[in-house]
């Protein structure tokens, strides 16, 4: 594969791993911000009466919130998932190139001694 090529791939790579890793760390700061505001018990006035557990303390939001922080966690676990996928091919075709860059130099050098 050529260096631009390769040059390529990473920055795809990396183009969906860094937005993908920064939603995730979104969705844990929402998740810790709920942690902190949210009811403990269904209030039924306010609607909150879907519940999420959050580090082992379960409390009650909207539709619309778990909507939301469900949609953030998704989509960030796919835009990572993907980032991560190029990544290792980007490892994989990285590392054939430098075995038959290594391959070249040895014949190389049989073919001077």
């Amino acid at each position: 594969m050529r260096p631009a090529q390769l040059a390529t791939l990473k920055f795809f790579a990396l183009l969906f791993l860094l937005p993908g890793l920064a939603g995730l760390i979104v969705s844990a700061t929402i998740s810790t911000s709920y942690l902190e505001k949210m009811p403990r018990v269904p209030v039924i006035s306010e609607d909150r009466v879907v519940p999420r557990e959050i580090h082992g303390i379960v409390v009650y939001q909207t539709k619309e919130e778990d909507k939301k922080l469900s949609s953030i966690e998704y989509w960030s676990v796919g835009v990572f998932v993907v980032g991560l996928g190029l990544g290792l091919v980007f490892l994989e075709k990285w590392g054939a190139t430098q075995a038959r860059y290594g391959e070249d130099d040895d014949e190389l050098a049989e073919d001077r001694s």
